[in-house]
C-alpha cells in the first residue's frame, strides 16, 4: 500500500511509517511531497494521504495521527501506548504528556535540520523508534541511575529538600506580571497569543509553565480573577452600578460578570454590595 504526507518529516510523519511497516504493512511504500500538492499526488499514485487536515488519518481530539493509526487498526499493545504518550507530547509540544517527549522533538528536529533528503531521514527515524519501542517493551521501568539502598536514601532526602526550596521566578514571569500590573486598570483582554508576542515566548511553553508562577492557575483563571479583584474595588470604593463595572472590567455582559464573581467569591455583586452596606450601618450604630 503507498502513502503519502508533507515533506520534511519530524516526529509524527515518522512514527506513522514506523508504525505502519512494523505492525500493518511491511511492504508499505511512503511518499513525501510539499503540502500543497498531497492531495493531487495523492490520487495520481493512488497513495493514502495522512497527516494533513481533512483526510481521515489525521489529528483528532487532543490526539495525533500516530493515535489514530492505533485506534483504526485495533493496535493494543501497552508498549504502544506508552510510545504514543511521547510522540504526542512531542508533536503537539506537550511535554507534559510524557517526560521523554522534550528529547525526541530535539532529536528529529536536529535531524531534519542536518538532514535534507526525506526518505534517508526516514531510515534513521525507523532505527530511532525500533529503540524506543525496545525501551517501551522491556526497559521504561528501569532508571539510569540504578543506586543501592543508602543511595537511593539520599536521593530521596535531596529530592525533598530541593522541593522545599523555592523555584527562582524566571525573567519572563516577573515581565508578565508586570504586564498583567499595567493592564489592571483597564480591560485586561490580552489574549495569551498577544501575551506570548509580547514576551516573544512560544504560546504553548507559556501555557503550559504559567501556573507554575501564578497561583496554580491558568492564563485565563488568573485574568478572570484579576477582573473580579478590581471589580470588588470598585464596588467597595466607587459609585459606579454594577452594570457599569462589569463592563469597565471587562465582562461581555452582567449574568456573565455575575457568574464569574459568584465562582471567585461564593456570592454575587449584588450581594456582595449589600453586605458591604451592612457593614457600614453596623460600625456607624
Amino acid at each position: 500500500m503507498k502513502w503519502i504526507t508533507r515533506e520534511r518529516p519530524k516526529i509524527d510523519r515518522i512514527a506513522c511509517p514506523w508504525l505502519i511497516k512494523r505492525f500493518i504493512d511491511p511492504e508499505a511504500e511512503f511518499y513525501f511531497v510539499p503540502f500543497e500538492q498531497v492531495r493531487e499526488q495523492a490520487a495520481a499514485l493512488q497513495a493514502t494521504p495522512f497527516d494533513i487536515p481533512g483526510v481521515e488519518y489525521s489529528h483528532y481530539e487532543d490526539r495525533c495521527t500516530f493515535d489514530y493509526f492505533l485506534l483504526k487498526h485495533e493496535l493494543k499493545d501497552p508498549a504502544l501506548e506508552r510510545l504514543a504518550a511521547i510522540v504526542r507530547g512531542a508533536d503537539t509540544d506537550r511535554h507534559d504528556f510524557a517526560p521523554q517527549a522534550a528529547g525526541l522533538e530535539a532529536i528529529f528536529s536536529g535531524l531534519a535540520y542536518n538532514i535534507p533528503d526525506d526518505q534517508a531521514l526516514l531510515d534513521l527515524g525507523m532505527v530511532i523508534y525500533d529503540g524506543l519501542y525496545s525501551w517501551a517493551t522491556h526497559l521504561y521501568q528501569h532508571k539510569h541511575t540504578q543506586a543501592g539502598p543508602a543511595e537511593q536514601m539520599l536521593l530521596a532526602v535531596l529530592q525533598q529538600y530541593l522541593g522545599r526550596k523555592h523555584k527562582k521566578t524566571p525573567q519572563w514571569a516577573m515581565e508578565l506580571k508586570a504586564l498583567l500590573q499595567d493592564q489592571a486598570d483597564t480591560y485586561l483582554n490580552a489574549s495569551l497569543k498577544d501575551i506570548s508576542r509580547e514576551l516573544d515566548l512560544n504560546p504553548a511553553y507559556l501555557s503550559r509553565e504559567f501556573s507554575k508562577y501564578f497561583d496554580n492557575m491558568s492564563y485565563g483563571d488568573y485574568v478572570r480573577k484579576m477582573r473580579i479583584d478590581k471589580a470588588m474595588e470598585l464596588i467597595r470604593n466607587s459609585a459606579y452600578s454594577l452594570t457599569e463595572i462589569a463592563y469597565l472590567t471587562g465582562f461581555s455582559d452582567q449574568s456573565h460578570f455575575t457568574r464569574i464573581f459568584r465562582i471567585h467569591t461564593g456570592t454575587t455583586p449584588s450581594d456582595y454590595k449589600k453586605s458591604l452596606k451592612k457593614g457600614k450601618n453596623h460600625t456607624s450604630s
